[in-house]
């Protein structure tokens, strides 16, 4: 029998490159460019602007779930609590991000508990306002739907590094994402005044672990103080350490 060989294909270098190997391990996942406010504008009824304080809570978990929220400005954190009473940071969403969807799937309630980290402006649309755009404009609910599966594909990758990785490393890929590792533009500061109770809850481990680590990467030149916590690329090298 004739052997069949299969022709070489040459990959680009730059396709399983250390930088995608980079990106890959802290989950740095492309959102689609996606600008809602023009598409709010549409909307003459059934939204509200919210000037929201830092750690004023919009929505609690168990409330009733009828409306679907976008952030303008500031940061919003939701959490969960256990019925054990053990409480976890899920995610810290910043501006251009949308959360509440569970409504438009007919989730009766909120899950989670939707907290305002730092002074915040927070667009409120009623569900079936929100509906309605989804229907009516086909650019806006395509534009939607890619930035929510691209979310989704996030949440993923948190699930792996909850179940995979160390603490240590759990809290070294929060900071890099945090500082914005990975995307275009110069790294930015990470939440000035975010406590080590929160990251603590982000990662699922404990206040005085995060200390430990947190003068572990200190004293190791990875981050630094200064007006801020400063993330340096180095701290990768954490993550990718096996």
């Amino acid at each position: 029998m004739e052997q069949i060989v299969a022709p070489s294909v040459r990959v680009p270098r730059t396709k399983f490159g250390p930088t995608l190997l980079r990106e890959q391990a802290i989950g740095t996942t492309p959102m689609p460019t996606f600008n809602p406010q023009t598409f709010l504008k549409q909307l003459d009824n059934g939204k509200m602007t919210l000037k929201c304080p830092k750690k004023q809570t919009l929505f609690s978990q168990g409330d009733t779930a009828d409306a679907v929220f976008y952030i303008q400005a500031g940061k919003v954190k939701l959490t969960v609590i256990s019925p054990q009473g053990k409480k976890a940071v899920i995610v810290i969403l910043e501006p251009g991000s949308f959360f509440g969807e569970g409504c438009l799937v007919g989730q009766p309630l909120h899950l989670a508990t939707a907290t305002a980290v730092e002074d915040a402006h927070i667009v409120r649309i009623d569900k079936q306002s929100m509906l309605r755009l989804l229907q009516d404009d086909h650019t806006f609910s395509a534009l939607f739907l890619a930035y929510m599966l691209a979310r989704n594909v996030r949440i993923q990758e948190d699930l792996v590094d909850q179940l995979f990785n160390s603490s240590e490393k759990r809290l070294a890929r929060a900071l890099l994402l945090m500082a914005h590792f990975g995307k275009e533009g110069k790294p930015e500061e990470v939440i000035a005044k975010i406590s080590q109770e929160a990251l603590a809850e982000m990662i699922g481990t404990t206040r005085s672990r995060v200390s430990f680590f947190m003068n572990r990467f200190k004293k190791m030149g990875l981050i630094h103080f200064d007006k801020g916590l400063h993330v340096h690329s180095s701290l990768l090298n954490i993550v990718l350490h096996d």
